[in-house]
């Protein structure tokens, strides 16, 4: 998001005059799963608005889609330990760091950041066993959050930016469903979007360095376009990292979706793997009447945007983690899609 730390200030987010209680480290690193947000200390006050002193607020260049909803993001990091560099996938973080992210919506979203209603926050905790997925639910006033493991639904409401009102059914996702999508391959749970390309904007990392959460930062560090703003890169460079982050991490290489030969990652070079001029292995009814994943030159007639652009449970793509469409980037790769010359395919 392109304002999404402007977004933080406007939601409330407060910095305590008098310290918020210590983080619970012992806690974070055992084996238990609390049934109370607060247990942590991480987040504090109504709705969690005031992190822990330890707790660092960032943004990501491009963030996953989730029904439009706002996010708000912190990090933790353990006294003493540093996240590990990695030129290329998600940096390593050490065993002890959360990662914490509130979803919500405001009233109206020509007014991002104001009368914010939180639904739930989400954990990813770093244990010696790996990472383990926790969704915490909002209680009415704000007070606390519930683990809810099992997964719910919330009905909410907002005045979207074209003035238009939406409602949706707000899926929290059970331990599973947190799998579904951060599956590291191996039946455990892998992290999406803290990549280094990701994290590098508005001086995060360097933030992350000079407080010795970062072991190091190369010069010329990788950054990725945001995929609504285009001062930061080409139509194509942006429709990429949309890819990159809402798609790569099943299809890709060495992601859950590999056997379908679609990979969306950032490095992925031009040609079929891409998807271009690719016919479906086992799409079924998911490929509707088309034959192709990326027909060059014709939106119209790719599968891709065809699944995307879907609601359909049997069609649709991302197949969790959306009950809307979103239409802005469907605009984006349709542009994309569009601008690519045509070509003779078989």
């Amino acid at each position: 998001m392109r304002h999404a730390l402007a977004a933080l200030a406007a939601w409330g987010v407060i910095v305590s005059a008098s310290p918020p209680p210590q983080v619970d480290d012992a806690l974070i690193s055992g084996d238990t799963l609390p049934p109370s947000l607060s247990a942590f200390r991480l987040l504090s006050g109504v709705y969690g608005r005031t992190p822990a002193k330890a707790v660092m607020p960032y943004a990501l260049n491009t963030p996953l889609f989730s029904d439009y909803a706002e996010k708000f993001r912190f990090l933790y990091v353990p006294n003493g330990r540093k996240i590990g560099w990695r030129d290329d996938g998600v940096l390593d973080f050490p065993v002890g760091s959360v990662l914490i992210k509130s979803f919500g919506y405001p009233a109206n979203m020509r007014r991002p950041g104001k009368n914010v209603r939180i639904l739930e926050t989400r954990l990813l905790i770093r244990r010696e066993s790996g990472w383990i997925a926790l969704p915490y639910v909002w209680n009415a006033d704000g007070s606390d959050a519930t683990l809810k493991r099992a997964g719910t639904r919330i009905g909410i409401s907002w005045i979207h930016t074209d003035g238009l009102p939406r409602t949706i059914s707000y899926a929290v996702p059970n331990v599973n469903q947190c799998k579904g999508c951060h599956d590291d391959g191996a039946g455990g749970v892998a992290l999406i979007g803290p990549k280094a390309h990701n994290l590098n904007r508005a001086g995060q990392l360097e933030a992350l360095v000079r407080q010795g959460r970062l072991d190091r930062l190369p010069a010329n560090a990788p950054r990725l376009p945001v995929w609504n703003d285009p001062r930061t890169g080409s139509i194509a460079r942006r429709a990429r990292a949309y890819l990159d982050v809402n798609c790569a991490h099943c299809h890709s290489r060495n992601g859950p979706a590999n056997t379908s030969g679609l990979w969306l990652d950032w490095g992925q070079p031009w040609g079929p793997n891409l998807g271009i001029g690719k016919r479906p292995t086992a799409a079924g009814r998911g490929a509707g009447d088309y034959d192709f994943a990326i027909e060059p030159g014709h939106p119209e007639r790719s599968i891709l945007t065809f699944r995307m652009k879907s609601l359909d449970p049997g069609i649709a793509m991302p197949e969790l983690g959306r009950a809307t469409v979103h239409e802005e980037a469907i605009a984006l790769l349709d542009r994309w899609i569009a601008a690519m010359p045509a070509q003779e395919t078989k």
